[in-house]
């Protein structure tokens, strides 16, 4: 369980390891896991653990709002690594199974290895199928400082078709009193994609300038 020392090149690597698929420690949007990862480490890890400096500059990028994502923080040592233990643990009952349907069997029972192997194809097909899914940030731009940032808000958030989840937002100064709008969401890759993002939300001349794409994850 865990990562181990954060500050050390093996811990960096069990969080690079970990990261490889994955845009955040839980779930689909950042959260307290994220935030005491992230505090738990002496600064960006080097180039040669990509996934966790991707994860770490992203969760940079939300400055003094790290404190307030949501969720409840945990102790450092509760994150990481169950997941691949679990994984590699259904991997071997796996293999254990399939290793044990083609061996010698010493009776010749051939009914008993239809039966066998009935019951392992019903086994593969109840596993659940990966959806395939992405974790995307957009940076949504007003016209000018008058306009009303709740609206705009509102108004992208009100984008709603099968496979679109909104995430977390927050407003991020500009200049010159105008600030945009920064938010998240994770869409299934089959039924949405950035173009119908900007279209629908572009849609909303009067709140918004323009659309952005500021990251794009695999999860």
């Amino acid at each position: 369980m865990g990562f181990g020392d954060l500050k050390s090149k093996t811990g960096l690597k069990a969080l690079d390891d970990y990261l490889a698929d994955k845009s955040y420690i839980e779930g689909f949007q950042p959260s307290q896991a994220d935030t005491v990862v992230f505090k738990a480490m002496s600064g960006a890890p080097g180039a040669e653990f990509s996934h966790a400096l991707r994860w770490y500059n992203h969760i940079k990028s939300y400055a003094s709002g790290v404190d307030s994502l949501p969720g409840v923080a945990k102790p450092l040592a509760q994150y990481g690594g169950s997941g691949g233990a679990a994984a590699a643990a259904d991997d071997n009952e796996d293999s254990d199974f399939g290793d044990d349907l083609f061996g010698d069997d010493d009776d010749g029972d051939d009914e008993e290895t239809k039966r066998r192997l009935a019951e392992y194809a019903a086994k593969k097909e109840k596993k659940p199928v990966l959806i395939a899914k992405s974790s995307i940030i957009l940076d949504v731009k007003p016209w000018d400082d008058e306009t009303n940032m709740e609206e705009l808000e509102a108004k992208v958030r009100s984008v709603k078709t099968d496979g679109l989840l909104w995430g977390t937002s927050k407003l991020v100064a500009v200049g010159y009193g105008i600030k945009k709008l920064q938010i998240s969401c994770v869409v299934e890759d089959d039924k949405v994609g950035t173009d119908f993002l900007e279209e629908e939300i572009t849609a909303f001349e009067s709140h918004v300038q323009s659309v952005d794409v500021v990251a794009f994850n695999k999860i």
